[in-house]
């Protein structure tokens, strides 16, 4: 007979972002990582509206682990844009919500470098200055690397390096710890879930679509991406229904 106790099982949403900001001209690459301040704006206000609670990494794994219960979405970032601070902050802070910014020591204060070569256009990201201002208005940053590296076309002690020194970087300029790691490009393999394990962070996200399970892996955490054409009832539907599990399946 099918486990109706695990099928009925509660799940959770991590919403991933990228940029929050107008989108380039049409026919730019990856144009549909870009939110319009608008519908972000308008995505968090139906968050709240229907009762849910945005929060960070470190907030919401309670709920991952099964030690809390309640209507609750995990909201990340990932890279460290400078367009975060100034667009996602302002609204995130208005509704009390919380978030983890992914950061990449070394390039604060630059742009998107890894992104060059396929044409991407080069956008800041938060300097260390602005960073501490997005933790000091009540967000988190987790870690994504000292350079935004492909962990797979990565020897292994670089890999862990990338971790391990990304991590203690963003911890001596916050003064805080960072416990949650993201996979950069959503690449990885088994030796880097023990990596990031042995750096030791609490949790790991991937771009693999889909809810979380209550006290599933948190070194393999899916993500319920929000894009450019993600429109408010689509947004609902990710974040409400099955809709995510399904693109995994």
């Amino acid at each position: 007979m099918p486990d109706t106790a695990a099928r009925h099982s509660p799940s959770i949403p991590i919403l991933v972002y990228h940029q929050i900001s107008e989108a380039p001209p049409k026919g730019a690459p990856f144009r549909g990582l870009y939110v319009a301040p608008t519908a972000f704006a308008r995505q968090m206000a139906l968050l709240k509206l229907l009762g849910y609670e945005g929060l960070s990494m470190s907030a919401l794994l309670p709920y991952l682990c099964g030690e809390k219960s309640g209507k609750v979405v995990g909201i990340t970032f990932d890279d460290g844009y400078l367009n975060n601070l100034a667009h996602a902050l302002p609204v995130l802070q208005r509704h009390g919500f919380s978030s983890t910014c992914y950061a990449v020591s070394n390039l604060l204060g630059k742009t998107n470098e890894w992104d060059r070569a396929i044409g991407i256009a080069q956008v800041p990201l938060m300097t260390a200055d602005q960073l501490r201002l997005w933790v000091a208005g009540g967000q988190e940053v987790g870690s994504h690397t000292q350079n935004h590296v492909r962990l797979l076309k990565t020897d292994a002690t670089t890999a862990q390096a990338e971790m391990t020194q990304d991590k203690a970087a963003l911890e001596n300029l916050l003064a805080t710890p960072v416990q949650h790691f993201c996979y950069p490009y959503g690449e990885y393999a088994e030796p880097h879930v023990a990596m990031a394990r042995q750096a030791g962070f609490q949790t790991v996200t991937t771009t693999r679509r889909g809810r979380c399970a209550v006290k599933g892996d948190l070194f393999e955490l899916p993500r319920v991406p929000v894009v450019r054409s993600t429109s408010l009832p689509v947004f609902w539907l990710k974040i409400a229904t099955a809709y995510e599990d399904r693109k995994n399946a």
